[in-house]
């Protein structure tokens, strides 16, 4: 059997780092299982539904390192389930309803009364044919629930009867289905729920393992009871814990919050999203993985917690500080050159100033000072203005070395007498404009000594 995994969003809007979470934790099983992973968008809402937000979805997950195996669009696929809801009627488990939203939630309220769960009393099994016929002529069309088996032999008597699975995050999982209403499958308008289209296209896409937020646990009972109404087996679940954030704060791709187009244009890396989304709320310490194969050697389904993976997005900015802080120059260069940072230098700077960045683009920021000088002359004292001075006239004549820094500033020191913060802090200043940066030992093959001089104040 070929494990194989489904990331299925509704493109309704641009996914977030939580719905990223899902994504990548069913990525990330198919790697460590040799299997595929199938892009589906749930895309049945067509009033909703967008191919803009179907190809920026694809984007956003390509550049996470995510590439699908498959890609399935419910919309082209409604032959399909057709032929699933006439085996269900063929059964008789799928029945007409009439009840408007109205009437449901005052038979709910009467049910609270009653000290009855306030589920769906199956009212639509006893109508009489004359009275659909009257529902009909007043124009009502009705909505399809599925029928749950949890009775003997009479639907109106339900009894306890419980759904069971090994969950790959949550250990051993019950159900009880008397204690649910019969969902609805197809509305009044003939569109279909969230329900019927995901089995239908699991069964379908011979999907082997499903992989989601634990916001759909309650589904899960349901789910299997009509996998096997449809006479399949089930696939094996797994329900991770969602994440949110450390306010409690929940992710919505209707508001944007976190989305992952933000976070790509804000500069963050691709793996410091990912790591984030991915250790957050695990054993694991959340560290920032280089690649995804060294993210999937860390990744264990089931050492996920069961409680809420709750961060602090400014946590992203130290991942991305690591991150670029252990990026080799081979991984940075053609993005560099992008910036325009080319050229025997570009690799010596890289090494010399990633440790000082938040995002690879600030490396533009640094190779104008290294190729032009401060953006702003530095505002000196008058005896710092003369030690600098000084300092620039005991710079050593070229070729320079790895030792040149350490000889010059010890000559300096030794001349002026200076040391420390004193020593240090105008020649930094005089050297980038800035107070603080890369070593300058680092950076003084850079500049050279016309570059160094031209900085003269």
């Amino acid at each position: 059997m070929t494990v194989t995994v489904r990331f299925a969003p509704s493109p309704t809007g641009h996914i977030h780092i939580g719905n990223a979470r899902t994504a990548l934790f069913n990525w990330l099983f198919a790697m460590k299982n040799g299997g595929n992973f199938v892009q589906r968008f749930d895309d049945t809402d067509v009033a909703r539904s967008r191919q803009e937000y179907a190809d920026a979805i694809l984007y956003d997950l390509h550049w996470l390192g995510i590439f699908q195996d498959a890609t399935e669009y419910q919309s082209r696929r409604f032959e399909i389930y057709e032929g699933a809801v006439d085996r269900l009627k063929r059964a008789g488990v799928l029945y007409a309803c009439y009840e408007t939203p109205e009437e449901l939630d005052l038979r709910r309220k009467i049910r609270r009364t009653r000290g009855l769960p306030p589920v769906y009393g199956r009212e639509a099994l006893q109508l009489t044919h004359a009275q659909i016929a009257e529902y009909e002529s007043d124009g009502r069309r009705p909505h399809w629930r599925f029928l749950l088996p949890n009775f003997r032999n009479d639907p109106m008597e339900p009894e306890r009867t419980e759904v069971e699975w090994n969950d790959l995050v949550r250990g051993e999982e019950t159900i009880d289905l008397a204690s649910l209403s019969d969902p609805i499958l197809i509305r009044e308008d003939g569109t279909y729920l969230y329900t019927l289209p995901s089995v239908v296209d699991d069964i379908d896409l011979d999907i082997t393992h499903v992989i989601r937020g634990d916001d759909h646990v309650t589904n899960t009972g349901v789910q299997i009871a009509l996998f096997k109404a449809l006479g399949a087996e089930p696939p094996t679940f797994g329900h991770h814990n969602l994440l949110t954030t450390s306010t409690g704060e929940a992710l919505s791709k209707r508001t944007g919050a976190l989305s992952i187009a933000g976070l790509r244009e804000a500069g963050m890396e691709p793996m410091t999203v990912a790591s984030l989304a991915v250790l957050t709320g695990t054993s694991e310490n959340v560290v920032a993985a280089p690649s995804m194969s060294d993210l999937a050697q860390r990744f264990e389904l089931g050492a996920t917690s069961k409680s809420a993976a709750k961060f602090d997005p400014e946590d992203l900015n130290a991942l991305n500080r690591d991150l670029l802080r252990q990026m080799p120059f081979d991984e940075a260069r053609d993005r560099l050159a992008a910036f325009g940072i080319m050229g025997d230098h570009a690799e010596p700077f890289w090494l010399a100033v990633r440790g000082n960045l938040d995002k690879l683009s600030d490396a533009t920021n640094w190779w104008r000072i290294v190729q032009r000088g401060p953006d702003v002359p530095p505002d000196f004292s008058e005896n710092d203005r003369e030690f600098v001075q000084k300092a620039f006239d005991l710079l050593p004549q070229e070729p320079w070395d790895g030792d040149t820094w350490k000889s010059w500033i010890d000559t300096v020191k030794e001349e002026t007498r200076r040391k420390g913060k004193m020593l240090y802090a105008p020649l930094r200043l005089a050297l980038t404009g800035l107070d603080s940066g890369p070593e300058l030992a680092d950076l003084l093959p850079l500049l050279g000594r016309a570059g160094i001089q031209a900085r003269r104040p």
